[in-house]
């Protein structure tokens, strides 16, 4: 009945990642532009999916598991000791839109 040898697999994991990123963090990418958003999903899918076609579901899955590393870096290490803004919150968060080159005029209100 169930089965994982398709590509399908990819595609549900790397879906499932990214809807859950969505729900819990969605709120840091506010002012991000919508395509850019979908493009992002949409490019980490063809890289799985392609490594997976190419190579194998262990290379795809363990290339997919690397992506943490620079979230991991980022946000232990880069915004909290050299931009001083928290990894977790994202607070201050005028800071943290200087940083993300946002527009700053909602905290003017």
């Amino acid at each position: 009945m169930w089965s994982t040898d398709s590509l399908w697999f990819e595609i549900a994991i790397v879906s499932i990642i990214f809807a859950i990123g969505n729900m819990t963090m969605g709120h840091f990418e506010e002012q991000t532009p919508k395509l850019r958003r979908v493009g992002k999903y949409i490019l980490v899918l063809i890289i799985i999916c392609g490594l997976s076609i190419l190579f194998d579901r262990t290379v795809a899955m363990v290339v997919l598991s690397l992506f943490l590393v620079p979230l991991f870096y980022i946000h232990g290490y880069y915004l909290p000791k050299k931009k001083g803004i928290n990894g977790i919150t994202g607070e201050p968060k005028t800071k943290y839109y200087e940083f993300r080159k946002w527009n700053k005029d909602i905290f003017s209100k």
